[in-house]
């Protein structure tokens, strides 16, 4: 799915009848090294259903729309996708780091993040 028709559809699955996805339990990114990959998990408790939607980031520069104004859950999991693969979510209303120090420089669970410590190469 293409970044910038994520936020339609993610409205459009949460607030739809038949679908009423009101549960977003899960977000995280996949480096391929070539593209990065958002993946939203989510589920209606109403009908009891679950959907994976993916969409296609572009490695050099990867944004997409905040999804937190749609599933509160969501601000953390942006919060961590923007530190650990440095993803921007527009208009995100706090993308700050929640767990490394706001000096660190680079993405440590992209693929070529090098760590200088433990000197693991991918």
């Amino acid at each position: 799915m293409d970044a910038t028709a994520w936020p339609a559809l993610a409205r459009e699955l949460r607030t739809r009848d038949q679908l009423a996805f009101d549960y977003l339990f899960c977000l995280t990114c996949v480096d391929w090294k070539t593209h990065l990959t958002m993946v939203y998990h989510l589920t209606s408790t109403r009908h009891r259903h679950h959907l994976v939607v993916k969409s296609r980031l572009d490695r050099e520069a990867p944004s997409i729309r905040t999804v937190c104004d749609i599933w509160r859950t969501a601000e953390f999991h942006e919060r961590e996708v923007f530190e650990m693969f440095g993803v921007q979510f527009a208009e995100h209303p706090d993308l700050r780091k929640l767990i490394l120090p706001d000096d660190w420089q680079g993405y440590p669970l992209r693929k070529d993040y090098e760590d200088p410590v433990n000197m693991i190469k991918l």
